[in-house]
């Protein structure tokens, strides 16, 4: 999984510098009542990186664990508009970069191991790898956009 891995480097490197080009004003701004302001949205991919820590981790060793999240009551309960912008991008990017190196560790005879993530049939760990980059993708579109 190493080509995941340095993707995952490469999309952390190249979006930090677009972090740095939002304004305060910009991070906390809701386009419409309900929805995710990008600070919110940054916290739920610090939220969606801490499960999926959980879940490269887990599989390799248990027999498909079952690894979800409600992600509205997540971000609702971290309240990340008053957090520090600062504070989130370098745990973003940091947690990030962990889960990088864990990925280009992996054991390839552990890549089809499953995982029950809330969909009605489990993900394997390499399933997973797909879909945490293209999910990352999705959401740093929406940020710096």
């Amino acid at each position: 999984m190493k080509r995941f891995s340095e993707e995952l480097i490469k999309i952390v490197e190249e979006t930090s510098l677009l972090f740095d080009e939002i304004s305060q004003e910009d991070w906390n701004y809701r386009s419409a009542p309900g929805k995710w302001s990008r600070k919110e949205i940054l916290g739920h991919l610090i939220d969606s990186a801490a499960n999926n820590h959980q879940r490269f981790v887990r599989v390799q060793f248990e027999d498909n664990p079952a690894i979800t999240y409600e992600q509205n009551k997540w971000v609702s309960t971290e309240d990340f508009n008053n957090a520090s912008t600062d504070n989130l991008i370098t745990l973003w990017r940091s947690y990030n970069k962990h889960l990088a190196y864990i990925i280009s560790v992996i054991p390839k005879d552990k890549f089809t191991n499953q995982c029950n993530i809330g969909k009605e049939e489990p993900v394997t760990l390499e399933w997973l790898f797909k879909d945490y980059v293209k999910h990352l993708g999705h959401h740093i579109n929406q940020i710096i956009t």
